[in-house]
């Protein structure tokens, strides 16, 4: 019935112990199978209350892909081998339902982002496209916090662009020596961030005391879309840090982690008495 080893008896969750059988395939299928291929296979199954030959051709021929013939053969020989096979509506419904969890974990799942040298082994994002790509997702607020900020032409162009659209943006920064921060250089470099003002609000920490001599940092790298989506990272937003310094970051996509991290700066923002002020 299949040209897979060993498909003719009941298929494993692919070595998994303990684990086999009709529901290890359709989990293992959901995650295989793009949205697309898994509502015309859904549509077949229903057509189908039991696991007949012809199924697994018509799954094959339901969506052009990549080995769908190996994959409709998984899943037609873990169905026969069910005791009792249960009818294509249900199974029909456990691949909908294990694609959707897996949707929606994927829009969950944390990622590896870095600058400068990385292995072509070992898949990453880049700091500079995510961090457009995070403020390109921003609808309602975006959060940047960052210790220094100059150059970045790019990051600078999509934070005026969020706010002409109507987005909040509050640019938290590290303030300079002379204004009582740790920023060394001068306010010459920022510029181009300063050319934002005053469609955004710059924030500082004000009111510092010195610790052992020396002032404390600001040096917190953040940038957060709407409570749902965030970067958080070494690299500074500078040309330099996205790309040639060896930076590495996370990109987190779990709106109740990316809330409480939010929430955190949003709370030393307060009016009145947070040590994060704004700057006229």
């Amino acid at each position: 019935m299949s040209d897979l080893p060993g498909a003719g008896g009941p298929p494993d969750a692919g070595g998994l112990p303990g684990v086999g059988g009709l529901p290890a395939v359709v989990a293992a299928l959901a995650r295989e199978l793009p949205e697309v291929h898994v509502r015309a296979w859904a549509r077949i199954l229903r057509e189908h209350p039991e696991p007949r030959p012809e199924v697994r051709g018509l799954l094959t021929e339901a969506r052009t892909g990549t080995v769908m013939g190996a994959r409709a053969a998984r899943l037609v020989a873990a169905w026969s081998a069910a005791d009792p096979p249960p009818p294509g509506s249900a199974v029909a419904l456990a691949l909908e339902t294990a694609s959707r969890m897996h949707a929606e974990e994927s829009r969950r799942r944390t990622d590896v982002v870095v600058s400068g040298p990385h292995s072509d082994e070992v898949p990453v994002r880049l700091t500079g496209s995510v961090i457009v790509e995070v403020i390109r997702a921003s609808r309602t607020s975006l959060l940047v916090v960052s210790f220094a900020a100059f150059g970045v032409a790019e990051v600078v162009r999509e934070l005026d662009r969020a706010a002409r659209r109507g987005v909040r943006v509050d640019l938290i920064l590290e303030d300079t020596v002379e204004d009582g921060g740790a920023l060394r250089g001068g306010s010459a470099a920022t510029a181009p961030f300063e050319a934002l003002r005053p469609s955004v609000t710059f924030w500082a920490w004000a009111g510092r005391a010195k610790v052992g001599g020396s002032v404390p940092a600001l040096h917190a790298k953040v940038v957060a879309a709407d409570g749902n989506v965030a970067l958080l990272g070494s690299a500074n937003l500078t040309d330099r840090a996205l790309a040639h310094n060896l930076e590495i970051g996370v990109i987190l996509r779990d709106p109740e982690v990316v809330g409480r991290l939010v929430g955190h700066f949003r709370a030393l923002m307060r009016p009145g008495d947070g040590p994060l002020r704004p700057v006229g």
